[in-house]
């Protein structure tokens, strides 16, 4: 009887602390993120707040980086700079690492310039991480489903669009984004 409780214990303790969930439908597939609003309530509330405005969609994967990352959020489809709300604080120092299928804030040099843009990590990046590297990027969730599309915008053909490398030569854009019930 106690091991059952136990049991039920800890599931109700795992799904109360699970993010919400976010799906990205692409026009090569959808995947899901779940987010981790306990340890990355700053950049989960502000991804939250580009998904909300649908201003995602209609964006592409504009630099992927086969057996590093694809990056993503902040440009149309040809390569226009979409508008951003105000840059947030890094919070990499928050216990999440950069591994296979997490997403992470991008940013520049300033470590608090993040705004929209997301990479989504395709191998173990701990060299990006807070611990190996201060001041790091913040992870704040995780591909829980459909990671084998990401793992498809690796093996598309990319060039350089003016300044940009690694732009898929197929724009992979984003055409919904929808947080689960």
């Amino acid at each position: 009887m106690w091991k059952y409780a136990i049991a039920c214990a800890a599931l109700v303790s795992s799904l109360a602390f699970a993010g919400p969930k976010v799906e990205m439908e692409t026009n090569l597939g959808s995947f899901v993120i779940e987010l981790n609003q306990e340890q990355a309530p700053v950049s989960v509330a502000n991804f939250l707040k580009y998904v909300n405005d649908g201003s995602y969609v209609g964006t592409q994967f504009h630099r992927v980086i086969p057996g590093f990352m694809a990056q993503g959020g902040g440009f149309d489809r040809n390569m226009n700079r979409a508008p951003t709300y105000p840059p947030i604080k890094n919070e990499a120092n928050n216990g999440l690492a950069n591994e296979t299928a997490t997403i992470a804030m991008a940013r520049t040099n300033d470590p608090n310039s993040a705004t929209r843009q997301f990479f989504i990590n395709l191998a173990d990046n701990d060299f990006l991480n807070y611990n190996s590297r201060p001041p790091g990027y913040a992870v704040f969730g995780e591909v829980v489903q459909g990671f084998d599309v990401v793992q498809q915008m690796a093996k598309q053909p990319t060039h350089s669009v003016g300044r940009y490398q690694d732009v898929p030569v197929e724009a992979i854009i984003i055409e919904k984004v929808t947080i689960l019930k």
